[in-house]
């Protein structure tokens, strides 16, 4: 297994030094391919929670097909303002789009009620969706682990977690709202303390740690097109 995992790490590095696009690292992730390749770059640089589950390795062709997809998608995100849009990779190893949204920016201290400076970004988001109704999407909510005012260390995570959820919920519910179907939403989380990717010991991290993020990945039906050829 250290072995694998060494390999995959080189292949990565390859990845980057070469500075490939989308459809070169969707080819090289698709040759190696399956679950166990994904489990390991996803922990690596994306995202194993999120992936569609067609239960076999997808190929190299297909992935590279992804990948020219997700270089669309991508590109249609970063228009999106006040969101922050990176690629990273599902669980099956393909190549996908997580943006992020700061909870500054959505929302009020302690509060799970979009403001309005949120609509207008999510607004001009969900538009990016219903163009991609073939991309599924994952909304996960998460805080920082600042306690609450009057309650002990485990009231207060038990509170940062369903804040977390509540404030996914309110991403999920707007962007329905906005004409995103239902269907394509596939899961809405809130991971409270989880997961930080900031020093929680500071103010700045905290900040960061405080956010919503949104997963675009290939869906089951994407999957099955480019395996096809027939992915645009």
């Amino acid at each position: 297994m250290k072995k694998f995992k060494v390999v995959i790490l080189t292949l990565c590095a390859g990845i980057v030094m070469a500075g490939c696009n989308n459809l070169q690292k969707g080819t090289a992730i698709g040759a190696a391919g399956g679950a166990v390749l994904g489990a390991v770059v996803g922990k690596l640089a994306g995202n194993t929670a999120v992936g569609a589950a067609v239960g076999t390795a997808v190929g190299a062709g297909a992935g590279a097909l992804i990948g020219k997809k997700m270089d669309k998608v991508k590109a249609q995100a970063q228009a999106v303002q006040n969101a922050q849009v990176e690629e990273v990779t599902d669980a099956n190893g393909l190549q996908a789009v997580k943006v992020t949204f700061d909870s500054g920016i959505l929302f009020t201290t302690g509060s799970s009620v979009l403001s309005q400076t949120a609509k207008t970004s999510l607004a001009n988001f969900a538009n990016v969706l219903k163009q991609n109704t073939d991309c599924d999407v994952a909304v996960q909510g998460y805080t920082d682990n600042q306690g609450w005012k009057n309650s002990t260390a485990e009231q207060s995570a038990q509170k940062n977690l369903n804040l977390s959820q509540e404030r996914a919920q309110a991403v999920t519910s707007f962007l329905q709202t906005q004409g995103v179907s239902a269907s394509q939403i596939r899961s809405t989380t809130g991971f409270g303390e989880a997961n930080p990717v900031a020093d929680n010991s500071t103010k700045a991290g905290q900040q960061q740690n405080r956010r919503v993020e949104v997963y675009m990945y290939a869906s089951e039906a994407m999957i099955k097109a480019a395996e096809a050829g027939t992915l645009q």
